[in-house]
């Protein structure tokens, strides 16, 4: 999958729009982008285990595509008063947006699919085709965190993924039962 396409749809335009929720006040689509923010931060846990070389990253990865879909239409309450929004430019550019995530999210878990061996095999993990997946991510570290070591990022990427799996295990355990799909309460 292309990053700069990633980038675009994963973390400007939904931060774009997260600011202009706000500057509207628009409390259903600054909840739903809040939500899209915490379930997406996987995306990015998955880039730190990436740049560790932690080959379950290629798992961390498919759950992403599949829970940010999941995120973004999930909530009962938000769509119906999202869909119930007079028509603007903000609502439009936001249904336009999750639509296009949720496509774009349902590629890259077929494309990631395509690769999940390279999780549970270190010998396909080292093979060319698993490794083109890791270089977008060097790069980053490349770019942005130059003097440390990559087993450093991927032991931040594991303290990521640790938090992150204890919080979405409140969420199914405790938090799901008690509000089910509403999301306001």
């Amino acid at each position: 999958m292309d990053y700069r396409l990633a980038v675009l749809l994963t973390v400007f335009l939904p931060l774009i729009l997260l600011i202009w929720a706000f500057v509207r006040q628009s409390s259903a689509i600054q909840l739903l982008l809040t939500i899209y923010w915490k379930v997406a931060s996987l995306l990015m846990i998955t880039v730190y285990l990436m740049i560790g070389g932690f080959s379950f990253a290629f798992v961390t990865g498919l759950m992403a595509r599949i829970l940010i879909p999941v995120g973004l239409w999930f909530w009962d309450d938000l769509n119906e008063e999202i869909r119930e929004q007079p028509n603007s430019l903000l609502r439009f550019l936001l249904v336009s947006w999750r639509w296009a995530v949720t496509i774009y999210s349902g590629i890259g878990a077929v494309a990631v699919a395509l690769f999940l061996p390279c999780a549970f095999s270190n010998l396909q993990f080292a093979g060319r085709a698993c490794q083109t997946w890791l270089e977008p991510p060097l790069l980053y570290k490349h770019y942005f965190h130059f003097s440390y070591t990559n087993g450093f990022l991927g032991f931040f990427g594991l303290v990521g993924l640790v938090i992150y799996l204890l919080v979405l295990g409140y969420f199914l355990l405790v938090k799901l039962g008690r509000q089910g799909r509403s999301a306001m309460n």
